[in-house]
């Protein structure tokens, strides 16, 4: 008997590209879903060292809600390294400003911390309005109400 672990072959062709519309979705609901579909954690063949997950276009990142306070009570800081150089966006500011950064953000801090996390995230595309531009993917909509692909 051979006991030989299954290693799948990843091929660039074989990643699909999946739509997600964040309009009157919660933030942190719709980040969690994302990450999961980003890391391939859906799919049967998933491998935690490996990037087996598919490409994910979220469009309507403008339209996100933020429940409870978290619009007014909630910041994301920045430090320059200088002395005085903290820089603090409350997510209301930066959901008016900069949904894109948002969504990102949110995404980004629910991938595991190491090497894999960059090259996961290169396959994440946020757009603020409805348009975008990977229409030549062919991206497959999120159905919200199975929680699948």
């Amino acid at each position: 008997m051979s006991q030989k672990t299954y290693i799948p072959k990843i091929k660039p062709d074989e990643r699909r590209w999946v739509i997600f519309d964040a309009e009157d979705k919660a933030l942190g609901r719709l980040a969690t879903r994302v990450a999961t579909v980003l890391r391939g954690k859906n799919k049967p063949e998933f491998t935690p060292h490996l990037d087996c997950g598919d490409g994910v276009v979220v469009i309507n990142a403008g339209k996100v809600k933020l429940t409870g306070n978290k619009a007014t009570d909630e910041f994301y800081h920045q430090h320059s390294g200088f002395i005085g150089g903290l820089k603090s966006t409350s997510m209301g500011d930066l959901r008016e400003n900069n949904p894109e950064k948002l969504v990102t953000l949110a995404v980004k801090r629910m991938l595991p911390r190491n090497r894999l996390r960059a090259k996961i995230l290169k396959h994440l595309r946020v757009y603020s309005g409805a348009e975008h531009q990977q229409q030549a993917q062919q991206p497959i909509p999120y159905d919200w109400e199975k929680d699948t692909v």
